[in-house]
């Protein structure tokens, strides 16, 4: 007799109707009664289709039953037993593989001093204390970075400028906007243009330029006063919320032709997700906040210890839920993580890689040599090419074999890699020395995280399905975080 169990799905309710995510095809399906009965009952135990007749007899006819059992096998939320289970199957692109964001590390160099950044300590993965990385990108290697991403892109471009501090290399980006634009004309290709700043040297010339060029902006920032000066600090020591709370209000008084984000990196130490939120929404005015737990090895004193992600995960319920009450009343409401997951669940994303480094997005040194993404920009280990003599393609093959989510074991028998695909390169190698390597540490706050989100978007799909047009409209590029 041949018995069953749950297959790759996850079972959730919302809005009082039972759902199933489907990992194999990352899509979300309504159940009905007899399908919610077989799944609860096969979770207790494996079952024989003769023991779930038998066992829901007084709740569901034998072809109730059967019924369900037919197309919950269908859709894999049913497996048997003694089947082996089915791995995601390893599809890789085609190739060439069209360029979306090319991120442009302008300069190393940073005017603060945060004692979390990944280019401090043992998390620094780039050196350049031996010259082969200048400290700032020169107008040459500017024109030739441009020049690549049109030449690798499709009709849409997106440039990204980065640092450390990008504004510091303010004149290179007087260049290569201009001429970005002007060579994309030539084309007959668009082209946009974001940055991430610390906002301390946001002055009106700066600010202007951004409006004149309708930058996307990305600003770092950890809240509040007490909170943004515990690190995010001068080389002095002195704290920098006090400067750039007026550059940030300026900006936004001049700019509105793109919402401004803020991204918030959340420490042992800063962990007031409500506040923050609150603080940067209500009191500076920012559209939109998303928050990422600190990349850090471990056993630096900043670093989320047993139980902190736990508590993120809980004050991400939290937040959440003020986001589902918006979404359900048809107002605007700016907590980024879940407006991005949610969006993700939507378009039915399955990922076969975390996120788009190495292949729709690309990271360029102030060398101008290629990388995954901008966290790598310069590390000769994970060097995908240059932008003078363009992408190797041997290489780029190589890194998307070795980092597909069908080599990931432990990834295999989780619901949730649809939308995780084994989490950030970066972290991977922060925590355990390469990029090929699952973020385990990480995983039920993923899939909690997750569970949190569908249930979310079930219960939006019932009272106000309208909401997810929005994710149907518009193409979001791959960003860098």
């Amino acid at each position: 007799m041949i018995a069953l169990q749950p297959g790759d799905c996850h079972a959730f309710e919302a809005a009082g109707r039972r759902f199933v995510y489907l990992a194999p095809s990352a899509a979300v399906m309504a159940i009905d009664d007899a399908s919610a009965a077989v799944l609860d009952t096969v979770a207790a135990r494996p079952h024989s289709r003769d023991e779930l007749v038998a066992a829901l007899a007084a709740r569901h006819a034998a072809d109730e039953v059967d019924e369900a059992v037919g197309e919950l096998v269908r859709v894999r939320a049913l497996a048997r037993v003694e089947m082996p289970h089915r791995p995601a199957p390893k599809v890789l692109p085609l190739t060439p593989i069209p360029l979306a964001t090319m991120v442009m590390n302008v300069t190393n160099q940073c005017n603060l001093s945060c004692a979390y950044c990944y280019e401090y300590g043992e998390d620094k993965i780039v050196q350049t204390e031996n010259g082969t990385q200048p400290k700032w990108m020169s107008e040459e290697t500017a024109r030739a970075s441009v020049d690549f991403l049109l030449r690798e892109s499709g009709r849409v471009a997106h440039l990204t400028f980065f640092g450390g501090e990008t504004l510091l290399n303010f004149k290179v980006l007087k260049f290569a906007v201009p001429y970005a634009k002007a060579r994309a004309a030539e084309l007959g290709k668009e082209i946009d243009f974001s940055l991430t700043t610390n906002a301390t040297l946001l002055k009106p010339e700066i600010i202007e330029f951004l409006a004149e060029h309708n930058f996307g902006v990305t600003i770092s920032i950890d809240g509040p006063r007490d909170l943004q000066n515990k690190f995010r600090l001068f080389h002095n020591g002195a704290g920098s919320y006090d400067l750039v709370a007026p550059k940030i209000k300026a900006l936004m008084a001049r700019h509105r032709g793109r919402p401004i984000g803020a991204r918030v990196t959340l420490t042992r130490e800063t962990l007031d997700v409500r506040r923050i939120y609150e603080h940067l929404t209500s009191e500076l005015g920012f559209w939109e906040v998303g928050f990422a737990p600190v990349t850090s090895a471990p056993g630096r004193a900043h670093a989320l210890g047993e139980g902190g992600f736990d508590e993120v995960l809980a004050q991400f319920r939290d937040l959440a839920g003020d986001y589902r009450d918006a979404a359900l009343e048809g107002r605007h409401h700016g907590f980024g993580n879940v407006h991005e997951t949610l969006g993700e669940i939507h378009k039915g994303a399955s990922k076969a890689w975390p996120c788009g480094a190495g292949f729709g997005l690309l990271g360029v040194s102030t060398a101008g040599d290629v990388a995954l993404c901008h966290r790598f920009a310069g590390s000769d280990d994970h060097k995908l090419g240059d932008v003078r003599g363009g992408i190797d393609r041997t290489a780029q093959a190589a890194f998307l074999d070795t980092h597909h989510v069908a080599n990931k074991t432990d990834c295999q028998t989780c619901w949730a890699r649809p939308v995780c695909a084994g989490g950030c390169y970066h972290e991977a190698h922060t925590r355990y020395g390469t990029t090929e390597r699952p973020n385990l540490h990480y995983c039920e706050w993923i899939r909690g995280w997750t569970d949190t989100c569908l249930r979310i978007y079930g219960e939006i799909a019932e009272a106000n399905p309208g909401f997810f047009r929005q994710f149907e409209a518009t193409y979001e590029a791959p960003q860098p975080s």
